[in-house]
């Protein structure tokens, strides 16, 4: 698929069927993503992928079976894959140690960083995730993770840490889930973007 094709037509899919995804799928996109930006090529992000009845858990954390007959997005319950995106910020304190980069002072710990940047790379690798996704066949619904946290990071042994970005539902869209609830509301143009020389 042509980029532009790609980044026009993609959009957050809520709603899936529960036929299995190939793992060596997944696993090609990942490949790609593992080549988004990453500062001082650090690399700092991780998935945790719950595949089949294993997302079972994900879902027993974030949003309990009481609480499921009012949950807005059936459909979702439903996604094959969860994958759980994490920042990893031990892993940029420790590359700005290094002696190339050891200048810079942000080898003091993840204070010295004015802006995170194992959140910016996550972030990066996430977004081209749900490309290559996408353009995989798949369709993909990035979410945040508001409820059950703690739980979720006992139940899945995450250590305390990591970031935890949000997590990722995939699968093969049912073509039933109505768009979301922001999708009504006006895009900016490019104009609205761009401030040439000053602001």
């Amino acid at each position: 698929m042509e980029f532009e094709t790609l980044v026009r037509s993609r959009r957050m899919r809520r709603s899936f069927n529960d036929v299995p995804v190939d793992r060596r799928v997944i696993e090609q996109c990942v490949d790609l993503a593992r080549l988004s930006p990453s500062a001082g090529k650090s690399q700092g992000w991780n998935l945790v992928v719950l595949e089949g009845s294993q997302t079972e858990k994900f879902w027993s954390c974030t949003l309990p079976v009481e609480r499921r007959s009012t949950f807005a997005w059936p459909g979702l319950l439903r996604a094959p894959v969860i994958a759980i995106a994490l920042a990893d910020p031990t892993a940029y304190v420790e590359r700005y140690s290094e002696a190339d980069k050891a200048h810079t002072g942000l080898g003091n710990g993840p204070d010295a960083w004015s802006v995170k940047y194992w959140t910016v790379d996550a972030s990066f690798a996430v977004m081209t995730l749900l490309y290559a996704l996408d353009d995989a066949g798949l369709g993909a619904l990035f979410f945040a993770i508001f409820n059950g946290e703690q739980q979720l990071r006992e139940s899945l042994g995450i250590p305390a840490h990591l970031e935890i970005i949000g997590a990722i539902a995939t699968g093969v869209p049912d073509g039933s889930d109505a768009p979301g609830r922001s999708a009504a509301r006006p895009s900016r143009v490019v104009s609205d973007f761009i401030h040439w020389g000053t602001w």
